[in-house]
């Protein structure tokens, strides 16, 4: 056996180049890992050193017996103190699970939105991988959750299952280029996916919203230096191994191009020598036996004396020989390509060799992205069905007052194989409802914390065994990581087992009769059910005699209060329904029944009893009414006549009942609507007042400006008029100007007031911007909104006045300024108790009351008035003390405050009692009724 001289780089640097001992030898001897190997280097993995494979679900799986992706679950199974046959009748119940369930359908419907292939011939063949505990089964929610969280679907383009080609390595078959190519494109896209993942958990640091994914990469090996040496070996586009590869092969192939050029030169000139002779019409250079030759025609082979025939055309005339002078060539040319062949050889069996070393590490790299893939495509199930993901409870645990009252609580549960035609047929829904269909009713499934058996009775085709594999189904489900097409937040204990009974098991094979096969089925699962154990029954009991059928299924269920977690049951058989007055933890229910339209609802009635209402189902389809007569009689018979009465009697009730919910819902409803109605209605009305009165306001406020510029501007007139008649008048004559001058000032403010107080409030509003500012003064801030505040400084050079607002102080222009008053001697403040109406007492204790001044005209304006209604009672104080500080002297104030509540009223009137400045105050009448007049000193 010949030795191979193969290189590739180390690490990624080109040129250092290593050789290396035989290869085919040592490839054929192999049949497992490589003895030593020790795996990539450290800095080629996302976790810590070292090669291990981890702990996921996919990874555990593969260690099962049989196929690699074989996955199955019944928990005892593995469970190493349970007995063989135990473990094999687990395994046989689980399979019929499945088939009851449809959990092969379901897992169809998701390898549609797998991506890779590895992931979509397990789910086709029911294989998604089921959480052989709760914790496994809360991580594959987890990492649903985090794939449905992921901003855009992962790219894993490249990703081929390549366990097939692993395998054929490590039994010492060599891979060919294309297999070995598979490998190395594999490799590169599992590490695309994880740098994928990182990039999106470095966006705004969101790695612990997909930690549940990026923790399958932990302790992970991507084998970046066995993808780079395939790369460098072999070239995938084109299908060759690459000169590059060993130096032998470089060798060879060197010397065989020089081989060939000097071939093509003898056989060149021999052709053309040939065609001037006529031996042949044009040149001819071929290859016949690996050797290259010349055609000619059979009638001048002597052209070519001592030439060795290769080949003859299959019509005779021309034959292929090889001219003596190439033979030494051609046999250089064999020789050579055959050590090419050999090295080629060589080079693919040292990678199948590494291939094969390194095969745990690959599995376990591809048990991840299988796993990865497997969360994406729950996901992007999920968004497709419109689900929420659900919860697990303790089954067992009691329930606190404060804790959910229910151990299954699925509100609005539809089965997907019943909306895959209405999601089909509608844009994909999101996670925050269900694709809406008239053929698809929601189921709610709610089983109290104390139950242990539900008994669910009913008419035929009314929906119990639908209902009864929903929840069967919806376990399933939850445990392998999926999330449930349902509302609200689903709960529901983690079930290690889901054991049904459902549907005819009659075996011509087998000789089991209906009820033998019913029997047998029972009698397994009696046989392996555990505490955490779900248990699916239809018709029990059913297929033999009726008494002892009820006698029979009594039993059972009385039996499996103590050994499951749950069991629903459903049955035609009335008396087990009675077993909820002897033991609570019994729970009845029953499918509805439409008595008008003889139709069943398919709504569950949780607490109710059902009746089968078979004669009413046979009168729907048709039935012979003389049958039907003659059988209401045996049931009048057989049925005592006032429990029929009461049970017909008590429907009706809660039919009717439920009627007047329905229709005092739908009033409600109505109520409602009307209400939102008259509320935009006001808002809309309340905004138009809002912009109306801002809309005045700003109106006035223009026209006050304007005016009150033109009167500036005419006394500034007049002003100026005097000074220059002060220039030119004797000393005699400026009293008599003096009173020119203010006779001009009084006519102009008269003529823009519209009346008297109005005049006086203008007034002292204009002499107020002339007026000297003072420490102490109250001056109006623009600055600061108009608010009210203290001067502390006197004004400076530049004109600018420091004043004090509560706790801030400001220094502002003179011209920003307006006086409120001016400093008064300090007037000690009224008692709280001075009566409504009374003038307070100022000054010292004996002292005459001073005679109250003569207040102007008590006439409402809009510069006296303010508006108190709408404001709380701490916003009317405020507003009110405000309006008081910038009332004139010996002023009048409307203040509206309308009736109400009276708060604002009282608000009111308490400060205008203690408020210094208000003398007396006039509270409202019937005659003007919700405004206060205050008189202000």
């Amino acid at each position: 056996m010949e030795t191979c001289s193969c290189f590739v780089p180390v690490g990624k640097t080109p040129g250092r180049l290593f050789s290396l001992a035989p290869v085919l030898p040592i490839l054929r001897s192999r049949k497992g890992r490589c003895p030593g190997s020790t795996g990539v280097a450290a800095g080629n993995r996302p976790g810590a050193s070292g090669s291990k494979p981890g702990n996921g679900v996919a990874t555990a799986l593969q260690d099962l017996p049989g196929d690699r992706w074989t996955r199955t679950g019944a928990v005892l199974r593995d469970a190493p103190e349970v007995s063989e046959e135990n473990k094999r009748i687990s395994e046989e119940m689980w399979k019929e699970a499945e088939d009851s369930l449809e959990w092969r359908s379901v897992c169809s419907q998701v390898a549609a939105f797998a991506s890779t292939s590895m992931g979509r011939d397990l789910c086709k063949v029911g294989g998604l991988p089921i959480g052989r505990d709760r914790g496994e089964s809360q991580k594959l929610l987890d990492q649903t959750m985090a794939a449905v969280l992921l901003p855009r679907p992962l790219d894993f383009s490249g990703v081929d299952d390549i366990s097939r080609i692993v395998t054929s390595a490590v039994s010492g078959k060599v891979l060919s280029i294309g297999e070995l190519c598979a490998v190395e494109r594999s490799l590169r896209a599992a590490r695309g996916v994880y740098e994928q993942m990182m990039e999106l958990s470095s966006i705004d640091g969101l790695s612990n919203r997909y930690s549940s994914l990026l923790l399958l990469f932990q302790n992970c090996s991507f084998l970046t230096d066995l993808a780079y040496r395939i790369e460098w070996c072999v070239d995938c586009n084109l299908s060759v191994v690459r000169d590059q590869a060993s130096e032998k092969l470089q060798s060879i192939r060197a010397d065989r191009r020089k081989n060939i050029e000097n071939l093509e030169v003898l056989l060149k000139g021999i052709s053309n020598r040939i065609f001037q002779g006529g031996g042949i019409d044009s040149p001819l250079i071929t290859r016949r036996r690996s050797r290259m030759c010349i055609g000619i025609r059979a009638s001048h082979k002597s052209l070519l004396p001592d030439g060795i025939i290769l080949g003859v055309s299959s019509s005779g005339a021309t034959y292929f020989m090889e001219p003596r002078e190439i033979v030494e060539l051609n046999n250089m040319e064999v020789r050579l390509s055959n050590s090419e062949k050999a090295e080629e050889l060589a080079i693919l069996s040292l990678l199948t060799s590494d291939i094969a070393c390194f095969e745990r590490e690959i599995m376990h790299l591809m048990d991840i992205i299988l796993q990865v893939d497997l969360a994406s495509a729950r996901a992007a199930y999920a968004r497709w069905m419109g689900s929420v993901c659900p919860v697990f409870c303790e089954g067992n645990d009691e329930v606190n007052s404060n804790e959910e009252p229910f151990l299954v609580n699925i509100e609005g549960f539809c089965h997907p194989l019943l909306l895959e035609p209405s999601a089909m047929n509608s844009s994909s829904p999101v996670l925050s409802g269900l694709p809406q269909s008239p053929s698809v009713i929601p189921v709610d499934i709610r089983v109290g914390h104390t139950t242990k058996v539900v008994v669910i009775s009913g008419p035929n085709t009314g929906g119990k065994t639908a209902t009864m594999k929903s929840l069967g189904l919806a376990s399933l489900m939850a445990k392998a990581g999926m999330f449930l097409p349902a509302k609200g937040t689903p709960r529901l204990p983690w079930f290690d087992q889901v054991l049904a009974d459902i549907g005819d098991h009659q075996s011509l094979e087998h000789n089991l009769s209906t009820f033998s096969g019913h029997i047998s089925r029972l009698c397994k699962i009696l046989q392996i059910a555990s505490q955490k154990s779900l248990v699916l029954i239809d018709e029990i009991g059913n297929g033999t005699d009726p008494s002892e059928g009820v006698a029979l299924a009594t039993s059972i269920l009385q039996h499996l209060l103590s050994c499951v977690s749950l069991a629903v049951v459903t049955t035609h058989y009335a008396d087990l329904s009675l077993l909820r007055t002897q033991d609570i933890r019994f729970e009845n229910a029953a499918m509805e029944f439409c008595i008008k339209t003889l139709q069943p609802t398919y709504r569950v009635l949780w607490g109710s009893i059902g009746n089968s209402n078979a004669l009413s189902i046979a009168k729907a389809v048709g039935f012979d009414p003389k049958v039907l007569d003659r059988a209401q009689e045996w049931v009048e018979k057989l049925l005592p006549d006032k429990q029929r009465e009461r049970q017909g009697l008590l429907y009706q009730s809660l039919s009717k009942e439920r009627d007047l919910l329905e229709a005092e819902a739908r009033k409600g409803e109505s109520v409602l609507m009307e209400v939102k109605k008259v509320y935009h209605e006001i808002h809309s009305e309340a905004k138009d007042l809002d912009k109306r009165e801002a809309a005045l306001k700003a109106k006035e406020s223009q026209m006050a400006l304007q005016e009150l510029k033109l009167v500036r501007s005419q006394v500034d007139a007049i002003l100026l008029k005097f000074e220059k008649q002060l220039q030119d008048a004797s000393p005699d004559q400026y009293n008599a100007i003096l009173r020119k001058s203010e006779a001009a000032i009084a006519v102009i403010v008269e003529a823009h007031c519209s009346v008297g107080d109005s005049s006086e409030e203008d007034a002292t509003a204009f002499s107020s911007s002339y007026a000297p500012i003072q420490v102490g003064d109250q001056v109006y801030v623009k600055r600061l909104g108009g608010k009210v505040a203290t001067v502390v400084e006197a004004p400076g050079d530049d004109g600018s006045v420091l004043v004090q607002y509560g706790k801030i102080s400001v220094r502002v222009k003179r011209s920003d300024l307006k006086v409120a008053r001016t400093s008064e001697p300090a007037v000690p403040t009224p008692t709280p108790r001075a009566q409504q109406g009374q003038r307070p007492q100022r000054g010292r204790p004996g002292q005459e009351e001073v005679k109250e001044a003569a207040f102007g005209a008590a006439v409402q304006t809009s510069r006296n008035t303010v508006d108190l209604r709408g404001m709380r009672a701490e916003e009317a104080s405020l507003h009110l003390a405000a309006a008081i500080a910038g009332c004139r002297s010996l002023g009048v104030l409307f203040v509206v405050h309308g009736v109400g509540t009276g708060a604002v009223k009282d608000a009111a009137l308490r400060l205008l009692r203690n408020h210094p400045r208000v003398a007396r105050f006039e509270a409202d009448s019937p005659m003007n009724d919700g405004c206060t007049i205050a008189y202000i000193n």
